[in-house]
């Protein structure tokens, strides 16, 4: 599958003797069952075929020694986001024992401990607990988000963020603020942010289509202009704004999980566990699609529907991650290319490893930003930009480079 998503061009006529091959002369597995009159299986996309792999990238050639790799990612990825749920609890301008917080868990889940003092309980359950689980919820969703991306348009360059869908959901959450909208409680910047999320889902993906493909040079392009579209109008809602609504404007931008509360976690988890439970059902269609269009509809999937569907999927994540917390970017676009390189490109594992991995990466970057500069706290979206543009440059060269250029 090249860069540009269009459907691989036909090889050469097999050779006498009926075998089929691939680029080089190497032996095709793609599928017999793709062709009329076929009967064969087609190739999964975490098996080796040739030197490019099913899917074009050549770091999957040795896809079948890693076949544990996932589980002990898996493992990996669980015992270190416990880690740090208990550091986050834990650290901070009031410093909580570990014995503490797990003898206060166990004492509110019925199962013994004890509660502790005034304070410590209430910095416990008031403070850090609904950062934690806000950090959670938003890491996953992007995440997995980005992992939904890159699958649907089968380029490791695509997510949210850079196709200009974060900076849609950016555009109605800020409109909701500036205009004083609140006639649907702790639910409206959620809702605002979704529908205008979800109109630049569809506007970029109808706009990047031509001649039935997806083209990501022209989705890229079509990304920026929307990023600068969507920022003339934050720019024309702060100027309508009050001082107070700037105020919350500005610093909800840099993106913060400073203002969790229990009423903003339960507003967005149920768009979080929707997108969350819905994604992990196309997984298989995905690896189908990552075969290339026409053999993905010879073998039963209809593309424009799957893309329809997990464009919405992704909205709807996008948009609840960034209504409680500002734009925070690259977290889609660094997790599920490095669970990628490191276990291949089944989206088996790399849907619910992606929520994993984003739920890791944001939980570690928040406990970072409000301990590195106690008592101060450096904004989540400044760390998130910092780490991940020189990543997201690196990607860029890497994928130009093994393509030979764009044109």
């Amino acid at each position: 599958m090249t860069v540009t998503g269009k459907d691989p061009a036909p090889g050469p006529p097999p050779p006498a003797g009926g075998a089929r091959t691939g680029p080089g002369g190497a032996p095709a597995r793609a599928t017999d069952a793709a062709e009329p009159g076929g009967h064969g299986r087609p190739a999964r996309p975490d098996e080796p075929d040739g030197p490019n792999g099913p899917n074009g990238h050549g770091e999957w050639s040795s896809a079948r020694s890693r076949r544990g790799v996932p589980w002990l990612l898996a493992a990996g990825l669980t015992l270190l986001l416990a880690l740090l749920t208990l550091m986050s609890a834990g650290l901070g301008a009031y410093e909580i024992p570990p014995g503490d917080i797990l003898s206060s868990v166990a004492h509110r889940a019925g199962l013994g401990g004890g509660e502790l003092a005034r304070v410590p309980e209430s910095v416990l359950w008031n403070v850090r607990f609904p950062r934690i689980v806000l950090a959670l919820l938003v890491g996953a969703s992007l995440g997995c988000a980005g992992a939904l991306m890159q699958g649907v348009f089968g380029n490791p360059l695509a997510e949210p963020g850079v196709i200009g869908v974060s900076s849609g959901a950016a555009v109605g959450a800020v409109a909701a603020i500036s205009l004083g909208l609140s006639f649907l409680g702790t639910w409206t910047l959620p809702a605002f942010a979704f529908a205008a999320g979800l109109g630049t889902a569809l506007l970029v993906y109808t706009m990047s289509r031509s001649g039935g493909r997806t083209e990501i040079v022209t989705l890229i392009l079509t990304g920026i202009a929307v990023n600068a579209f969507a920022g003339a109008l934050i720019g024309l809602f702060i100027f309508l704004a009050d001082t107070a609504a700037v105020n919350r404007i500005a610093f909800w931008q840099l993106g913060s999980l400073s203002q969790a509360t229990w009423p903003k976690v339960l507003a967005v988890l149920p768009c979080a566990a929707v997108g969350l439970a819905v994604a992990p059902l196309h997984a298989r269609r995905l690896d189908l699609l990552a075969l290339g269009e026409r053999p993905a509809r010879h073998l039963g999937v209809d593309v424009e529907r799957l893309r329809v569907v997990l464009v919405l999927v992704v909205a709807l994540l996008t948009a609840a991650a960034v209504s409680v917390s500002g734009v925070i970017g690259f977290v889609g676009l660094v997790v599920p290319h490095l669970l990628r390189m490191a276990a291949g490109p089944g989206h088996r594992f790399l849907i619910p490893g992606s929520a994993l991995g984003g739920a890791v990466v944001l939980l570690a970057g928040d406990l970072a930003a409000r301990t590195v500069a106690e008592p101060a706290e450096l904004p989540l979206g400044v760390l998130t930009a910092l780490f991940g543009s020189p990543f997201f440059f690196w990607l860029l060269r890497r994928t130009r480079r093994r393509q030979g250029g764009w044109a």
